[in-house]
């Protein structure tokens, strides 16, 4: 599947802009950054269940260099989720001038070098920079996808965030 790579990394940042300041993204950084793809540019990518399970997916720490616009950034973040503790791990996309945005407490905007300060939930870890992947490694394997019948894209990722997850495990 060939892609205009620019067309789909502008398509992305605009849609993630366009949620800056919602929260129903909270605990959802994946989907979030998975949407602003997806749902932008009328396709389905496939990567790990979990922001860290994707980072070795897609070998972000071979990539440590100040991440280029598109780039999905991750992170390293324990704690409990979902009745468990684990590594998590983290993620965002890249603005391109050092900035990153992505979903936290509210969908926003930081350096991301500056992602490893921001405040965390009792029982936390604060974020670890891993590193960064091109948007045409996540891109692999790929397929067109019609999301208009999925709805919403906060509400269809709490679905889906509960058949992978369990139920009683998407949160409002």
């Amino acid at each position: 599947m060939e892609h205009d790579w620019q067309t789909c990394v502008e398509n992305a940042v605009a849609w993630a802009r366009g949620h800056l300041g919602e929260t129903s993204y909270a605990s959802r950084c994946l989907a979030f950054v998975e949407d602003a793809y997806e749902r932008s540019n009328h396709l389905e990518v496939f990567g790990g269940d979990f922001a860290r399970e994707s980072a070795e997916l897609y070998a972000a720490q071979d990539n440590t260099g100040t991440p280029p616009i598109g780039a999905f950034v991750f992170y390293d973040t324990s704690g409990e989720l979902f009745g468990q503790r684990r590594n998590w791990g983290h993620v965002g996309l890249s603005l391109g001038d050092g900035r990153v945005i992505h979903a936290w407490d509210r969908v926003r905007i930081d350096h991301y070098l500056d992602v490893q300060d921001l405040g965390v939930p009792p029982g936390w870890d604060a974020p670890r920079w891993i590193g960064w992947t091109p948007v045409q490694r996540v891109f692999q394997g790929c397929r067109p996808r019609d999301w208009s019948a999925v709805g919403d894209a906060a509400a269809a990722a709490r679905r889906m965030q509960a058949a992978r997850f369990g139920p009683g495990t998407a949160t409002a």
